[in-house]
């Protein structure tokens, strides 16, 4: 007998589908593959219609903003070819929680259908956070607070530390915590980040500094004067300097100095400056400077 046949005849249903646990168990998610291999290993006959009105979104869907006119465009299509991938699903008391495809419902909604194609999958909490965020951090422009926060969502759900969700999300230690640290900023800063009204490097400079009115008087220069970041930091408290002696200087022609310091500058989020066999490290308080050694994973003790 079928082992995935019920003795009523009824095909039983999967928790998860094939592999799935073990991709769950994998240090690094695929993020890239984890719907295909949901949808690749479902039946034909385990994808059921769910009604429209049935359906919520999930809890740890990081994504509140959705582009309006691209849901139009999508919804247009929808109308024309209909639903060409299924959503995934997950029972809940009072109909379903949406796990991946929120899109795709609410295109589904602006076409005037009343039920779109579904897998019904059991998920726990953990993995439904990991597949909100799959659809989220790979196939959508999330702004930059949106990810800050399914990022910290994920870190404490998990409790782990930067360098290890970093390593589960295959991102670097230094752009995780570049990213938390905009989440320390004024709710009305995060706005203007979410609506673009400042830039990310701009952000990130903002996100150095301790004093909030300072944050403002400097977002309201930047929004009303239309300053670079490399003005915004000039007009930030003059920087202090860390200093780093290599043992083992390697002789590297001027040329190759101005990229190196790119990168480097890049990687921390602050200016840095290679000169004499040495390398400076700009940052500008205490805060900034726990942070530069938060990604350079230094521990001090106090």
């Amino acid at each position: 007998m079928d082992n995935n046949i019920s003795e009523s005849g009824i095909p039983k249903r999967r928790a998860l589908g094939k592999g799935l646990e073990e991709l769950f168990n994998n240090e690094i998610l695929d993020y890239s593959t984890v719907e295909e291999k949901i949808v690749d290993s479902t039946p034909k006959d385990e994808i059921v219609n769910v009604p429209l009105n049935e359906l919520r979104s999930n809890p740890y869907q990081p994504r509140k903003i959705f582009d309006q006119e691209a849901l139009e465009e999508l919804a247009s299509s929808i109308k024309e070819h209909g639903v060409f991938q299924p959503i995934i699903v997950k029972k809940s008391i009072k109909g379903y929680e949406i796990i991946a495809g929120e899109r795709r419902v609410k295109a589904s909604e602006l076409a005037g259908l009343t039920e779109i194609p579904a897998i019904i999958r059991d998920f726990n909490d953990t993995q439904m956070m990991e597949i909100a965020l799959l659809e989220n951090l790979q196939r959508e422009d999330l702004t930059a607070i949106e990810e800050a926060q399914a990022y910290k969502k994920l870190k404490e759900t998990l409790d782990l530390t930067q360098e290890e969700l970093a390593k589960r999300l295959g991102k670097s230690r230094s752009h995780i915590t570049n990213m938390l640290g905009l989440l320390n900023l004024p709710e009305n800063i995060q706005e203007d980040i979410n609506s673009k009204k400042i830039s990310m490097g701009h952000a990130r400079v903002l996100s150095k500094l301790d004093s909030e009115e300072q944050q403002n008087e400097l977002e309201d220069i930047i929004i009303n004067k239309g300053i670079s970041v490399r003005e915004l930091e000039n007009l930030t408290q003059e920087p202090q300097i860390i200093k780093v002696h290599p043992q083992k200087p390697k002789v590297v022609k001027n040329n190759e100095y101005s990229y190196l310091q790119n990168e480097l500058s890049e990687k921390l989020g602050t200016k840095v400056v290679i000169k004499k066999n040495k390398i400076e490290i700009s940052f500008v308080n205490d805060k900034d400077l726990s942070r530069l050694l938060e990604i350079m994973n230094i521990e001090v003790d106090k």
